[in-house]
């Protein structure tokens, strides 16, 4: 597996993270704040799609930090309805992984800009994989806060470990990205959902 191959793979984990998030909370959960120095979901969505849109439109030939890009109307606490936000989030989402599909690794090494400062390619991923998962988590515990005794474990729930590695052990040795159970799973959600 390429790096690019993996890095997509973890993108996509993260993406699915937030969306079984969102999946879980009732509508105005998504703009609950759990104090006014403290950002909702919907600000969080808003700030990544900003970021997203930045970093990644014209990946290899542009600064990431857009001049159109305004940074701080993303964290302006103003409702979204979950259409929006969704849209919102599919359309940051989607142009990330239309940049990630245009390289390869044979780009990992070309000088990329973000606000003057050059990053190889690799180091961007890596920088934006460090960022995004950051603010995922951050919507994973507002969820768990806002749904309390309703919330659905993302992970192996609590008093569950052993019986998890009991199963993986129990497996034959094979080399697989650690994304892949999840991801499969998200997809046959979605199939049977459609």
């Amino acid at each position: 597996m390429s790096y690019i191959e993996s890095a997509r793979k973890q993108f996509a984990y993260y993406k699915h993270l937030g969306e079984k998030t969102i999946d879980q909370l009732q509508d105005d959960h998504l703009n609950w704040q759990y104090n006014e120095a403290c950002n909702s979901i919907a600000t969080i969505v808003r700030h990544l799609y900003g970021n997203m849109l930045s970093r990644w439109t014209d990946f290899l030939t542009t600064d990431g930090e857009k001049e159109w890009r305004n940074r701080d109307a993303e964290f302006a606490q103003q409702p979204l309805d979950r259409a929006a936000l969704l849209q919102l989030w599919n359309e940051g989402w989607n142009c990330l992984f239309a940049a990630l599909d245009s390289i390869t690794d044979a780009d990992l090494d070309k000088v990329i800009y973000i606000r003057n400062e050059g990053h190889s390619v690799m180091e961007a991923i890596n920088r934006q994989l460090a960022h995004y998962p950051y603010h995922v988590g951050q919507m994973v515990f507002i969820g768990k806060m806002a749904a309390a005794t309703q919330w659905q474990s993302l992970s192996i729930p609590r008093g569950q470990s052993q019986a998890y590695n009991a199963e993986k052990f129990a497996a034959e040795k094979t080399k697989r990205h650690f994304t892949d159970e999840f991801l499969s799973q998200s997809s046959t959600d979605s199939s049977s959902n459609a």
